[in-house]
């Protein structure tokens, strides 16, 4: 099935009602502290969702269905990418999908490596494909995936789109730009959408003209890769702010590194309705996400 095709369903289930059941507890967040903005946890949304997963593939065995297949791919000798891939590995482990890991060196050609993939994604045992990035230089393109975990985020806290200003921080490709066009996109469309207001920022967006747009906003995403970018004085009241950025700076106290995102966490959560963290935010939903996708594809008879 077209990559494009596939997208437009994934697209259609996150925006969908999240109904009730035994499989979906709530609430989804932290405990809230009194005016504070309630801090999101992607470590708890991406156990639940893992958790359905998990029941999902229990169920789509047991009626006689094989079980969903992963492959990944992973070029080059890259020490984080083979502990990310080594996670996935667990991951699917553990809700009973099968997975495998391709590895091909960092010399490998971008014929080779497309060859490879249209290989994979020809196969009919294979549901599910993933290229981790980052691939070396040579290869590295953007427009690779499509990250509608921030939506899915903002449906399974019950935070509103519809109607609502939404600033998207950043541009690229794979990220932010994939993000802006869901949210912005008709609800009642073949492929819905989340019928918000969008405005992107990116590099030349100067800070000042950036806050003229965030003030305004009801939802706030920012993927931008700057620490402290995002500051209280930009955000209006009970705005929901999802950080996607990753950045690493030295702490002052321990003057050792330390993973931080876009948003100055402590800030604006003085002031925001919402709030995701980092690290313990977005990063915890890419392979639980990754999980549910592989299930999807494997009950719809599709590939990536």
């Amino acid at each position: 099935m077209a990559a494009t095709s596939l997208m437009s369903r994934l697209a259609a289930w996150l925006l969908q009602p999240v109904h009730s059941c035994s499989l979906c507890p709530r609430p989804f967040h932290l405990a809230a502290v009194p005016d504070e903005a309630v801090v999101i946890s992607g470590r708890k949304l991406a156990q639940q969702i893992k958790q359905e997963v998990r029941q999902e593939v229990k169920e789509w065995v047991a009626s006689g269905d094989k079980r969903p297949h992963l492959s990944m791919i992973l070029v080059g000798e890259s020490s984080a990418s083979h502990s990310y891939v080594l996670n996935k590995t667990r991951a699917a482990a553990d809700v009973g999908i099968n997975s495998e890991t391709i590895v091909k060196p960092a010399s490998i050609s971008e014929e080779e490596l497309l060859n490879l993939i249209s290989k994979l994604n020809n196969d009919d045992n294979v549901d599910g494909l993933l290229v981790q990035l980052p691939l070396p230089d040579i290869l590295m393109r953007e427009g690779s995936a499509m990250l509608f975990l921030q939506t899915r985020m903002l449906m399974r806290t019950d935070i509103p789109t519809l109607g609502k200003n939404v600033v998207v921080a950043g541009r690229s490709k794979s990220v932010e730009m994939p993000i802006a066009m869901l949210l912005h996109t008709d609800g009642a469309h073949e492929r819905p959408g989340g019928d918000a207001t969008v405005t992107i920022s990116y590099r030349y967006t100067s800070k000042e003209q950036l806050k003229k747009h965030t003030i305004l906003a009801d939802i706030v995403i920012s993927a931008a890769g700057i620490p402290n970018l995002i500051t209280a004085d930009m955000i209006k009241e009970e705005a929901a702010v999802t950080d996607m950025g990753i950045n690493r700076v030295h702490d002052p106290v321990t003057a050792k590194l330390k993973l931080v995102g876009d948003v100055d966490f402590e800030g604006v959560r003085q002031k925001a309705g919402y709030i995701t963290p980092v690290p313990g935010g977005v990063g915890p939903m890419t392979v639980a996400m990754l999980m549910k996708n592989t299930i999807m594809a494997g009950r719809g008879g599709s590939h990536l």
